[in-house]
């Protein structure tokens, strides 16, 4: 076979070589040991949880070394392409803290366009490019081209493969695709002339030359030494409208864009000895890869599962819309991917998530579980260290976005709503009422007199002459301008005429010697106030409410005992 010959009539357009293309990507000037990392998705719908998984280890990387990380779309399946998740994609991305050094990016006009010297990073717009390393592959007799006709497609269409095995008396697929594969293989230069003036169209695909009985070593930074089958199967390099396949052209473009790592899920482990392959047929150095683990979620009967794209979680666009803080989703997320990050972070409160080391060796090979209940956790504690300041400008933007009435309260008086959020933060001990955005009317509402209810109900074990006599007792000293300490005197004083025990101590050493404690007498008043049997620092609500909406409160409960 004269391959120089099949590669003219096969690609008659190409005149570049593989070194003028080359040569046109220069490698980066970086600093020792800097990574170059991207995250290369196809725009075939919403965000998914698990994309933020490899985009946040490549990110990290990338960053951590002094290196670029970059944005790819691998838009060569137009079929599944989705119009404008291209871009939503960015903007999403962006709002957890991804943010590209190079890559595809959204211009002025809204539409994407390229920053960075390494475009296009677009994969659609980057046919001619692998074409050249198609025709050279070709030229090498490293790749052949498969023709069919019309009626060829259609008989292929219509047949029951399985059913054609069996009757063919196959003892399994592998040795069936072997024998159709040594078919493909064999033609003449007379046929593909006859092929191409008749138009007909054709697919590219590598002539293996594996044998799937001998093992490749393989070091994956995730999952350590592997041993791998080598291949034998001749998969598609172009597909017959000249777009690549993935294996293709990820292999192209990592290559000129000087990607260093590549981060990706598990389900691409059966494609590494395709891709060893590959890497050696063209000529280029392999990036190392890093194999990470699918998300987990529990379900209904406690067994792991895949989080699919129909799982709640699973599109990134959830969590806004629920209310979580970017910020709490990003730090969630390293709790998964490192085993130390929490340790870390109990040593160092105050700093970012983007200051962790974060560390290759530390990720887990098994799947990572996904679950509600920690995030939350994860979530309060987050929240608890962002200032009043912090808070309300999250909780008002997300609310204008999914609750207009009550963004208009909180935007009503802004310093009158900082107050309430301001309520027992900073210290060792902050309170941690918050996982969400959406839980700060619940946390909140019995300041405005729009959403107060009475929502908790006495003890039927006090008696109502009892909690009328604190309530009115209160009334009949309270003074708004007192200190906290003089505010607390007085309540301890209405709790003595009462026959209560103001000192704790003394109760939990008799209890049978009083009708009840100062923390009863406390929970009548909260009740009053607030309409619940738990709140935040009593004193400080009353400070925030002010004296004609406490007395009115109490008044009103008063009335109703």
């Amino acid at each position: 076979m004269d391959y120089e010959l099949l590669a003219e009539l096969l690609f008659p357009q190409v005149t570049k070589t593989p070194a003028d293309v080359e040569a046109e990507y220069p490698p980066r000037e970086l600093p020792e040991g800097a990574k170059v990392t991207r995250f290369a998705p196809s725009p075939t719908g919403f965000v998914h949880f698990g994309g933020l998984f490899p985009a946040t280890i490549a990110e990290r990387l990338a960053h951590q070394s002094g290196g670029v990380f970059y944005l790819r779309i691998e838009d060569t399946d137009a079929k599944r392409e989705v119009a404008g998740a291209a871009e939503g994609l960015i903007r999403t991305l962006a709002r957890y803290g991804i943010c590209f050094d190079e890559g595809a990016v959204i211009g002025p006009d809204g539409k994407i366009t390229d920053k960075g010297n390494y475009g296009p990073y677009r994969q659609s717009r980057r046919a001619s490019i692998y074409h050249v390393f198609a025709k050279q592959l070709v030229r090498e007799g490293k790749a052949y081209p498969v023709f069919t006709t019309q009626e060829e497609l259609d008989a292929l269409n219509a047949t029951d493969k399985k059913a054609e095995i069996k009757a063919r008396d196959w003892e399994n697929e592998q040795d069936f695709r072997r024998e159709e594969q040594q078919k493909q293989r064999e033609f003449s230069m007379e046929e593909v002339q006859a092929h191409l003036a008749a138009g007909h169209p054709f697919v590219l695909r590598l002539r293996a030359d594996g044998d799937p009985e001998k093992k490749i070593p393989f070091t994956d930074l995730v999952r350590g030494k592997l041993e791998i089958p080598e291949n034998d199967e001749d998969f598609v390099l172009l597909k017959s409208d000249g777009i690549p396949t993935y294996h293709f052209a990820h292999a192209v473009d990592d290559r000129l864009m000087g990607t260093t790592h590549v981060v990706r899920g598990e389900e691409w482990l059966p494609s590494v000895a395709k891709h060893l392959m590959l890497f050696r047929y063209l000529g280029f150095r392999l990036p190392k890869y890093m194999h990470i683990s699918q998300i987990m979620r529990l379900d209904e009967n406690g067994n792991k599962k895949k989080l699919s794209k129909r799982d709640m979680g699973a599109n990134l666009d959830d969590y806004s819309r629920m209310g979580y803080a970017p910020a709490c989703v990003c730090e969630y997320i390293m709790t998964l991917l490192n085993s130390n990050y929490e340790e870390w972070h109990a040593q160092n409160p105050e700093k970012p998530y983007t200051d962790f080391p974060f560390n290759i060796k530390k990720m887990s090979v098994s799947g990572c579980l996904f679950d509600f209940n920690k995030l939350n956790d994860v979530s309060k504690n987050v929240i608890s260290r962002m200032s009043a300041e912090e808070v309300y400008a999250q909780a008002s933007e997300w609310a204008r976005a999914n609750d207009p009435d009550f963004a208009a309260l909180l935007d009503r008086d802004a310093d009158y709503a900082k107050s309430i959020f301001a309520i027992g933060r900073g210290g060792k001990k902050p309170r941690k009422d918050l996982a969400t955005w959406a839980d700060a009317k619940g946390y909140m509402s019995f300041f405005y007199d729009e959403l107060f209810t009475v929502e908790d109900a006495y003890d039927e074990k006090f008696e109502k002459s009892d909690i009328k006599a604190a309530l009115s007792g209160f009334l009949s000293t309270y003074d708004p301008t007192d200190e906290m300490s003089v505010w607390f005197d007085k309540i301890k004083a209405v709790t003595e005429r009462l026959g209560y025990a103001s000192d704790m101590k003394l109760y939990k050493a008799d209890p049978a010697a009083f009708r009840g404690n100062i923390a009863d007498v406390s929970m009548f008043l909260r009740v009053a106030v607030t309409g619940r049997l738990n709140s935040p620092d009593l004193y400080a609500v009353m400070q925030i409410l002010g004296a004609e909406r406490v007395k009115a409160r109490v008044g009103s409960m008063i009335d109703s005992l």
